[in-house]
């Protein structure tokens, strides 16, 4: 098992940043690859970004390439995702995920643990 609980979310101005934190308790948090996914009401959840278990390998949606960075700390257990120039569009809540698997996915149902999501609101 492995628990995950997200935090750094809230309300901010368009333009503006926020760093997103995910902390990992249980089994050996560096041997799962973590991904941050988004969902607003009455949509899916969309893949956001994507990081392997050593942290060389990354992957991002179109839709925020060059603004958000996803990073992670294993010595802390923590993964991270850093959103620099946010829109509107990017208010969701939004939710890390681990997954054993090797490769790269932006499939939901290949990721086994999730947490509770954090709120991020973007005021135009």
């Amino acid at each position: 098992q492995v628990q995950l609980v997200e935090s750094g979310g809230g309300l901010v101005q368009a333009g503006g940043s926020l760093r997103l934190s995910c902390a990992a308790s249980g089994r050996t948090f560096s041997s799962y690859s973590m991904a941050w996914f988004r969902q607003c009401p009455g949509k899916e959840r969309e893949f956001v970004a994507y990081i392997n278990w050593v942290g060389d390998i990354t992957d991002y949606a179109d839709s925020v390439k060059g603004r958000f960075a996803i990073s992670r700390d294993n010595a802390k257990n923590t993964a991270y995702l850093q959103m620099n120039s946010l829109k509107a569009e990017d208010t969701a809540v939004y939710y890390c995920a681990a997954s054993p698997r090797a490769w790269i996915t932006k499939k939901p149902f290949e990721y086994d643990y999730w947490g509770q999501g954090t709120q991020v609101t973007v005021s135009s």
